[in-house]
């Protein structure tokens, strides 16, 4: 391999087909009924951990509006949980629930099973352990940025 690789090049490259592939996972309907703003909401508390809505729209970079809404939604079907935040009554911490860790896991399962099924029979061997071998390579890309 040469010393002097086109690190600007191979980066267009995987975000082209990162962005490609992401796209095509999520426009791929799946069961479960979560709308992508749903889904968002429950993954930023699934790995953040408890928030306010507050929080949740900023890292989302909606308006606290859109996130109540979704929120509101989320918690009607019992997906996340509401409680008084112990350090400042003021404010609401908001949790997911079993049944919604239970709804991300469908989600999540309903995707990898779309990517196993393209996997199957349209790569060779080959071609597989290469995509297995990439997989950890961008997680910690991912971790980088």
């Amino acid at each position: 391999m040469s010393d002097e690789l086109d690190t600007d090049g191979i980066a267009a490259a995987l975000f082209a087909s990162v962005s490609l592939l992401v796209r095509r996972i999520r426009q791929v309907p799946t069961a479960g009924g979560l709308a992508m703003p749903e889904r968002q909401a429950l993954s930023q508390l699934d790995r953040g951990g408890p928030a306010t809505s507050s929080e949740l729209a900023r890292q989302a970079q909606i308006t606290a509006q859109a996130m109540g809404a979704t929120l509101g939604a989320l918690q009607a079907r019992g997906l996340v949980e509401r409680r008084p935040d112990p350090e400042d009554g003021r404010r609401v911490i908001l949790t997911v629930t079993d049944a919604g860790l239970q709804e991300l896991r469908n989600k999540r399962n309903a995707r990898a099973e779309l990517l196993s099924r393209a996997l199957s029979g349209t790569f060779t061997p080959a071609e597989l352990e290469q995509l297995a071998a990439a997989a950890p390579l961008l997680e910690r890309l991912a971790q980088n940025i």
